[in-house]
């Protein structure tokens, strides 16, 4: 039998134009930690992500000393609190262990950008994870990746699976990189005045995914002017990451192309005004993507620039964005 290597990557904060990295489930890449000596090789993480992020390869049930092959392991009692124990032979109680790993894990690679765990995975599933309790099959989340997620609840993290649902992938990449953003902007630095202009730069980003999120984090704000900058920064911080899970419609889409285009109509003349509308209205029928629009709200700041608009995110996506997120091409 194998034996575990207990391993980190070095955490260190990210210079400059270096590839943000991404935790991911050992199997997703192929690598035969499996139980059984296999793998789950995902393609999309393995080929696609490993092009644009460093694949940071985290396998808890190995690190922790399980060795390959082994025996599974399943969750048990309470589905809020269940226990990892061996499925064949004298039963091993490995939560600790797990919960242990997960904690260090978390400390150690703290630059971080999002994490990819093995779906229904004892260990490392996020969701639907089945747990035997007495009163019957339940579902929790596992046990090490409950841990990563209590030490860094901001950190994004998405299920293989999930991963297959174009909207769900792209909003994964998209709260990967504005968690960047968010801990690129902590590290510089909070104050009131900084916090004001970054949840202003984000005003559109934010209204796609809600108006009350907007609302929400605006208050947030107005409260920190008033001093209590650390933890009202840190509240912001929550809500910020939370809302962007929030699902992001097409309805609220054309709401904040629209808002973009109104403010930039009076510098447009009668032909740039109304193609720009025309690719507005299209989009709202399905008919164009929202690629269409962007592009040409961007083409026109180019030659009109507007401070307010040269600074909304959601009008200066990040490459990375624009190379693996659908939704800019539907």
């Amino acid at each position: 039998m194998r034996r575990g290597r207990r391993h980190f990557v070095n955490s260190r904060p990210t210079p400059k134009g270096r590839r943000l990295r991404l935790g991911v489930s050992s199997c997703l890449l192929g690598e035969r930690v499996r139980y059984d000596g296999g793998h789950k090789r995902d393609d999309y993480v393995a080929q696609t992500l490993n092009k644009y992020f460093d694949l940071v390869p985290l396998c808890p049930e190995v690190a922790i000393g399980l060795g390959v092959p082994r025996a599974p392991i399943h969750l048990v009692g309470n589905v809020s609190h269940p226990h990892a124990v061996r499925v064949h032979g004298p039963a091993v109680d490995v939560t600790a262990q797990l919960k242990r790993y997960g904690r260090r894990m978390a400390r150690a690679e703290r630059d971080l950008s999002g994490y990819i765990f093995k779906s229904r995975s004892p260990s490392c599933g996020l969701v639907r994870v089945p747990v035997r309790t007495p009163k019957g099959p339940r579902c929790g989340r596992g046990i090490y990746a409950a841990a990563v997620l209590e030490a860094l609840p901001l950190l994004p993290a998405e299920e293989e699976g999930r991963l297959g649902d174009p909207r769900v992938r792209d909003n994964f990449i998209e709260r990967v990189l504005a968690y960047r953003r968010w801990r690129d902007f902590e590290a510089s630095g909070i104050t009131a005045a900084r916090l004001r202009a970054f949840h202003a730069a984000h005003k559109l980003a934010l209204l796609v995914h809600g108006p009350g999120h907007y609302r929400a984090l605006g208050r947030i704000v107005a409260r920190a002017q008033r001093g209590e900058i650390k933890n009202l920064s840190q509240a912001y911080g929550r809500r910020f990451m939370a809302a962007l899970q929030s699902p992001a419609t097409r309805e609220r889409h054309t709401r904040a192309l629209t808002m973009a285009a109104k403010t930039l109509e009076p510098r447009l003349g009668g032909r740039d005004r109304t193609e720009l509308l025309a690719a507005i209205r299209a989009y709202r029928t399905g008919k164009a993507s929202r690629g269409t629009p962007l592009t040409l709200l961007r083409r026109h700041l180019r030659r009109f620039p507007h401070p307010e608009l040269a600074r909304q995110a959601y009008l200066n996506p990040d490459p990375l964005e624009l190379k693996l997120c659908a939704g800019q091409r539907r």
